[in-house]
């Protein structure tokens, strides 16, 4: 009789780890509810100007709408919403906006919570070994954000930064992390969550040299009297740095087939423009609120 107790409960135990097993794992999107199926559910910070944003009002300036931010009462805008949103028309889908960290965005997409990562990211080696990626949707330069009237305005090469003993700073997590340690002598300031952390860090002191892409540098700077933006002599700047200017579009490693859908979308579009791309970032930047 103990035998037969012991083989019930064992059976009852393996069910359980595989339900828990089942629960954990993240799901293609053929494993979801079929009333998703026609809703392009995309994660973003809603925090990284101008790529992405978030607003209380539905409104812009220029009198197309922002998105709903999916569970909340604000609005998202920005180059990834705009690109999302042509993408979510060309394939007759609904866009759906979630709001996340940028520190658990890949958990969170593995996790099922979203479909795509439309949110500035670069496409690295180390990336393409958890995610699969899209061909870019957009191509940055990478610059460095210094104080106005501070000690580094007037740098045009890296090797000006060199036995500075500059503070250094740029978001978590990217792949703009690595290139700090191109600055010879250079002193770690830390690193922070978001780019307008980064930024204050800049205004205040706290850091002297940021590095980050070229467009949220200028976006910041239309805000901040105390940044200035520089590009680096191309003779003179950071190496093995071209990884962070594909950004692309992420799906989930195993999701090839939502991910060549999409692929499909920015085809049949034509994005593959580098001038379309540069007008529509034009156009956003200068719909942010801040900027009016």
């Amino acid at each position: 009789m103990k035998n037969s107790y012991r083989r019930v409960a064992a059976v009852c135990m393996t069910a359980l780890m595989t339900m828990v097993l089942a629960a954990g794992c993240g799901s293609n999107r053929a494993d979801t509810d079929s009333e998703d199926d026609n809703v392009l559910r995309v994660g973003m910070e809603c925090n990284y100007v101008p790529f992405n944003w978030t607003q209380e009002t539905e409104e812009l300036s220029d009198g197309s709408k922002a998105v709903p931010i999916y569970g909340s009462d604000f609005y998202a805008y920005g180059y990834d919403v705009a690109v999302a949103q042509m993408l979510a028309d060309e394939m007759g889908m609904k866009l759906e906006i979630h709001k996340v960290d940028w520190s658990s965005i890949g958990t969170s997409l593995d996790a099922g919570d979203y479909d795509a990562i439309i949110a500035g990211m670069g496409r690295t080696a180390e990336r393409e070994i958890s995610y699969s990626f899209t061909e870019p949707y957009y191509y940055r330069d990478n610059c460095i954000v210094v104080k106005k009237g501070g000690a580094y305005e007037n740098v045009t090469k890296l090797s000006d930064l060199a036995g500075t003993g500059c503070k250094l700073t740029t978001q978590l997590g990217t792949g703009w992390v690595p290139l700090l340690e191109q600055i010879e002598g250079g002193v770690q300031a830390g690193n922070y969550e978001t780019t307008s952390e980064c930024f204050m860090a800049i205004s205040n002191g706290v850091a002297d040299v940021c590095v980050v892409d070229l467009p949220t540098a200028e976006s910041a700077a239309l805000t901040n009297d105390d940044l200035k933006v520089i590009t680096l002599d191309s003779s003179d700047t950071f190496t093995g740095d071209e990884e962070m200017v594909n950004v692309c579009i992420a799906t989930r490693k195993d999701d090839t087939a939502f991910r060549d859908k999409i692929q499909d979308a920015m085809d049949a579009i034509g994005w593959n423009d580098k001038a379309a791309m540069d007008e529509l970032m034009d156009q956003v930047i200068k719909l942010q609120p801040a900027s009016e």
